[in-house]
């Protein structure tokens, strides 16, 4: 195949991209963590202060709300409580700005999301870039086939989130690494630093790159050396260089941090840090970061260390949600395999499968014979793709042993690597005997892939596989971010106003004002409230993560009142908006 073709096609996937991505965020509203993103980062452009949303790096919302500065009229409401005096009133300030002040709220989300579509087209350059130079031309495009239609990287490669440009992060931080350890130059020492620094501030998961990148030294310094001499040698100087790459990286993190704390007033840092630590467990961290609020040097340093320390305490506290019929705020251990299962394409998992087989069966060998001589053979040839399993490795091992189930994406830093490995096992059995019927079993897969993406569109945040029976069955099985983040609630406007329904009650799960879509067709509904209370209007509309939240059963140690959604039951939902806002008219 030769170049020019390789990068037409290449580009008409990319067109695929932006195009799909652009035409379906113009109807989508404003999902729940846009809310505070957002109006966060617009915040932090504008004021240099960063009392908002300070459990995530700044570097994605900055780049979400660039394009707001070259909207005239914006109001900044300085003036409100959740500005003034509230420790990260992050929710009730994006209310404020986006909906409450006049502001053209249409025009700052749609503009703000397009720097997270130039970030999705970035991290598929580099997987396309990355596959190529591991694979060559032909693989290169099945990468990028796979990952322009991977759903739940177009669902969220458009919304202001920090999980796509996390994904990028860790690809960056691990490509320009291995770059590194190959070709220890200053150039590509500088590099890595660089691309580390981006990773740690896109978002704080981002920081198991450290230990991960560690582990690649100790293994590097292992496959290149023949005595356990030469084996310290290698990895003491790698380590040395590791340090200065840190430097370079935390230096970056100190230089961003440092603009965005500029106007934060030290008083308020602290008493910020003090509210938010104070139910902490460990004490040393209470008494710690707070007073580096006070030091011109250290106190951007100490914010980003509250927004790490934010996460880990968050990541282990967890959060209330629903799963398989079951309501709960510590999560479960087979959440996201399950909901990994569903969420992605069936086609791609039978090619990954039918890779593992191909290299299962190529190895011929028993495990057991000379494992270590053959381990480190394969080792030389296959670094790049060790380094790929060891992130996946590592990157579930820690999502399982958390308690926050609140969505598949949260797995997007591992999709790159994941797609890259099955695109290379997909060339081990893209060979004789039998290859005119593996390349149409291959045609038959990718075609499957496409029609099951496309026919989702342009609600790629509800997309379901065929395991759990598509779209229209996801609630089933899980809500949240996986299918109902409060995407739809433009669309339940353009339903109400097709049909003619002047008056409805709505329980909504998303970031939108109900208000400013809906105005006077919006009344407020509990799901603590009974039907007999519907008496303005039989329409009542609920979003699927409160609906489902209020139907599951209390899973072992869930203490809230749980089943008010259940005499629902008895009614058929006379229509689901855009999947995620069921729809009933009680007679």
């Amino acid at each position: 195949m030769s170049n020019r073709l390789t990068n037409v096609l290449a580009a008409a996937m990319f067109s695929f991209i932006l195009i799909v991505t652009v035409s379906s965020i113009r109807n989508d509203s404003l999902t729940m963590d846009e809310l505070a993103h957002l109006p966060a980062g617009y915040s932090y452009l504008t004021q240099q202060d960063m009392r908002l949303n300070p459990e995530h790096p700044p570097l994605i919302k900055d780049l979400a709300a660039f394009p707001l500065l070259f909207i005239e009229g914006i109001k900044f409401p300085s003036e409100v409580k959740a500005w003034k005096d509230d420790v990260n009133g992050q929710w009730d300030f994006g209310n404020k700005l986006l909906f409450r002040s006049g502001n053209p709220a249409e025009e700052m989300i749609f503009w703000s999301r397009i720097p997270m579509i130039l970030v999705l087209l970035l991290l598929g350059f580099f997987v396309f870039r990355w596959a190529r130079e591991l694979y060559g031309k032909k693989i290169s495009l099945l990468a990028l086939f796979l990952f322009a239609f991977s759903p739940t990287l177009l669902a969220h490669g458009r919304l202001v989130t920090t999980d796509v440009g996390a994904a990028l992060g860790v690809v960056l931080a691990s490509y320009y690494f291995l770059r590194f350890l190959k070709d220890s130059s200053k150039r590509n020492l500088a590099a890595a630093g660089v691309a580390l620094g981006l990773a740690l501030l896109t978002k704080f998961s981002t920081i198991l790159i450290l230990p991960f990148l560690g582990f690649l030294i100790l293994a590097w310094a292992w496959l290149n050396s023949s005595s356990g001499r030469q084996f310290l040698i290698s990895f003491f100087t790698h380590c040395l260089k590791f340090i200065v790459i840190l430097a370079i990286a935390l230096t970056m993190v100190w230089l961003l941090y440092a603009y965005h704390v500029w106007n934060y007033p030290p008083e308020k840092q602290a008493q910020d840090a003090s509210s938010i630590l104070a139910s902490h467990p460990i004490q040393a961290l209470r008494k710690i970061i707070p007073p580096l609020s006070y030091s011109p040097v250290l106190r951007p340093l100490a914010y980003y260390l509250l927004g790490l320390v934010m996460v880990f305490q968050r990541g282990a506290a967890g959060n209330t949600t629903y799963f398989l019929g079951e309501v709960s705020a510590t999560g479960w251990k087979n959440y996201f395999p399950v909901v990994y299962l569903i969420k992605e394409p069936l086609p791609f998992f039978l090619l990954l499968l039918i890779g593992v087989l191909t290299a299962a069966y190529l190895m011929k060998k028993p495990f057991w014979q000379s494992p270590r001589s053959r381990f480190k053979e394969w080792l030389k040839g296959h670094f790049t793709e060790f380094s790929f399993l060891s992130f996946i490795a590592l990157y579930w091992l820690t999502t399982l042993g958390g308690n926050l189930n609140i969505g598949v994406r949260h797995l997007l830093p591992v999709f790159p690597f994941t797609i890259l490995l099955t695109s290379g096992l997909t060339l081990l059995w893209l060979r004789p005997p039998f290859l005119r019927f593996r390349l149409v079993l291959l045609g038959l897969l990718l075609a499957w892939q496409a029609v099951s993406v496309v026919n989702v569109y342009p609600s790629f945040l509800a997309y379901f596989n065929e395991l759990a029976g598509g779209s229209a069955q996801g609630h089933i099985y899980v809500v949240d971010s996986n299918l109902d983040w409060g995407q739809d609630l433009k669309r339940l406007n353009q339903w109400l106003e097709k049909n003619k329904i002047e008056k409805i009650y709505l329980d909504y799960f998303g970031g939108s004002d109900t208000r400013y879509y809906l105005s006077q067709k919006y009344l407020p509904w509990r799901g603590d409230q009974k039907p007999e209370e519907l008496t303005e209007t039989p329409y009542l509309a609920v979003s699927a993560t409160l609906l489902q939240g209020g139907r599951g059963e209390a899973a072992k140690g869930f203490q809230d009142k749980t089943g008010y959604y259940r005499w629902l039951d008895q009614y058929s939902p006379l229509a689901q908006i855009g999947y995620s806002i069921f729809v009933y008219k009680i007679k």
